[in-house]
């Protein structure tokens, strides 16, 4: 486990540092705004493309090994870049790797842990990447600001140090290994787990929860870089990355209070995060002041992080007991990035007409909210529908 979290922690500290330092080089070479969140559908593209292929590798090989392999294609990757090639085309290589590593680094969290622990091992999880996530969003835009190649170069060189910690991960014997490694086969077997898992209420929920709760972190990443020069008049590469660490230490504060207030037969909760989110990103929107901005994205990372951990930890569970955890991530991944690459294009639609960068945010948060709340009526429309169902049988 300690091997996990250190891979864990390396390899998203890369990840968030290498976003910020990417982004400022689209800066240095004068690429228009617009062009900033559609980096990050490069990145979404490739993971979209790869998710019937990713869930069968985690669940065939040994899950440390297909962590290792993953680093070594985001190392490619950072490298692509650093080197000159097309930052979109190389950070789509990172993309690649994003695609495989997630469902080996979650779905090994089950076959590390017992289930009356899974909630636990989640949150030390989602600490040590939110914690990655701070000190590289804040790494990469100081480091920005100081070089670019600097700040690319420490990216190549944790990557490195991340594969390098894969290698200390045990050997597990692969949980529901293919009969046949075929693309038609992984096709129809990712298929044939998508309708396994769409098919259990519970796991339909929570794919829906973790889908909202990364369209939106995607989205407000690159709403606050746009927000940070109109909002509060600071236009440097290191504000946005600072604003960025807070939602980080909000949704570690998130996680530890959902490792101690939510359960799995208690998940209802996790949704009033949801909510919180929303709205503190509509009070965001009104904020003109640096310190007010940093104690309401405390707030944004809070819900979102109480949001968030309890439903990995259903999806796990259930996708353990049925197609495989590696499978079952792989589902969840399909979903989020899906929805991860709607809600960028519609920002990036927007972000083009000109509407204002406040209203875009007000809108967003409200927007939020509301369906949170829907998916709420729905949950509890279920469990109503399934207790008559046990009451009549």
């Amino acid at each position: 486990m300690f091997a996990v979290l250190v891979a864990q922690f390396l390899s998203a500290m890369a990840d968030n540092a290498l976003l910020f330092g990417t982004l400022a080089l689209l800066k240095q070479r004068l690429y228009p705004a617009w062009t900033d969140p559609l980096l990050q559908e490069f990145f979404v593209g490739a993971v979209i493309l790869l998710v019937p292929f990713s869930g069968p590798l985690a669940d065939t090989w040994p899950k440390g090994r297909v962590m290792l392999l993953s680093n070594g294609l985001k190392l490619l990757g950072a490298l692509g870049i650093l080197l000159g090639v097309n930052p979109f085309v190389a950070y789509g290589v990172v993309g690649i790797g994003a695609a495989t590593y997630s469902p080996a680094k979650y779905g090994i969290l089950s076959e590390l842990t017992s289930p009356n622990r899974l909630v636990q091992a989640n949150g030390l999880m989602e600490s040590s990447t939110i914690a990655a996530i701070l000190i590289g969003a804040i790494v990469g835009g100081t480091l920005s600001d100081w070089s670019v190649r600097s700040a690319l170069t420490m990216v190549v060189g944790c990557y490195a140090l991340a594969a390098l910690a894969n290698l200390f991960i045990p050997r597990i014997a692969p949980a529901q290994p293919l009969a046949k490694m075929s693309v038609p086969g992984m096709l129809v077997d990712f298929a044939h787990a998508f309708r396994r898992l769409y098919g259990i209420v519970d796991a339909r929920f929570a794919v829906a929860g973790t889908s909202l709760f990364w369209g939106a972190g995607s989205t407000m990443r690159f709403l606050l870089i746009a927000w940070t020069p109109v909002a509060l008049g600071i236009s440097n590469n290191g504000e946005p990355a600072y604003l960025n660490a807070l939602v980080a230490v909000g949704v570690v504060v998130g996680a530890g209070l959902a490792g101690k207030l939510v359960t799995l037969k208690s998940i209802n909760r996790a949704l009033a995060g949801g909510i919180v989110l929303g709205l503190a990103v509509c009070a965001l929107s009104r904020t003109t002041s640096v310190h007010v901005a940093y104690a309401v994205l405390l707030v944004v990372g809070t819900g979102g992080g109480f949001l968030v951990v309890p439903l990995n930890a259903l999806l796990q569970t259930k996708g353990h007991e049925t197609v495989g955890a590696g499978h079952a991530v792989a589902v969840q991944n399909g979903m989020e990035n899906l929805t991860m690459l709607l809600m960028l294009s519609l920002y990036t639609g927007l972000s083009r007409s000109g509407l204002p960068v406040q209203g875009l945010a007000a809108g967003f948060g409200g927007a939020l909210s509301v369906v949170i709340v829907c998916l709420w009526l729905y949950r509890l429309k279920k469990q109503r529908e399934r207790a008559l169902q046990c009451q009549a049988g």
